[in-house]
């Protein structure tokens, strides 16, 4: 075993030669990151480790296309945030949860440092955002889609994933008033 980590091109290189010990480093290394990118997707934990895993197998299988033009995290990121809308496709009645007036947005109260929202409590906060809304806010604000590239995506109209986006950060302000005023 190696006590020294491998840099990103030998890991790439050691995974497309299919060393086993080289993917472990892979998966450890970026899986609890990509964990916490599918989780802004998926709200439910177990289904999230799944996204990672169906992920993973793909990043596994595709690493030879990998050519070291971006980020290694950039690319698994990407996989990962497509495995997720798959998985978000084959349920789609949640997918078109798009309307304000169908969801109970609450927040969960948690302690946090006086004066300061930890990242914790605002992931809580975008997961209790419609799913549809979650979607969008996270492909738009926090992974850098435009709104084009989602309305393909998730096969919509480019006003719906501009609508979508609207009204996240709409109920995101409100639900930060509310939680600062609260506390």
């Amino acid at each position: 075993m190696r006590s020294k980590k491998m840099d990103d091109e030998t890991l790439v290189h050691n995974c497309v030669s299919g060393n086993a010990e080289a993917q472990r480093e892979l998966f450890k290394r970026f899986s609890p990151l990509m964990l916490g990118v599918a989780m802004r997707y998926i709200k439910d934990k177990e289904h999230a480790e799944d996204v990672v895993q169906d992920g993973f197998i793909k990043v596994y299988k595709n690493i030879y296309r990998f050519e070291h033009k971006g980020s290694l995290e950039g690319w698994i990121r990407r996989i990962i945030v497509n495995t997720a809308l798959d998985q978000l496709r084959k349920n789609k009645k949640n997918l078109n949860d798009l309307h304000l007036d169908d969801s109970n947005f609450e927040i969960v109260q948690k302690s946090v440092a006086i004066g300061k929202l930890d990242a914790e409590v605002l992931m809580e906060i975008i997961q209790q955002l419609p799913h549809g809304y979650r979607v969008v806010f996270n492909m738009f604000a926090i992974e850098g889609y435009s709104h084009k590239e989602i309305a393909k995506e998730l096969k919509v109209s480019e006003s719906t994933s501009k609508s979508q986006y609207s009204r996240a950060k709409s109920l995101l302000r409100k639900t930060l008033k509310k939680y600062n005023i609260e506390r």
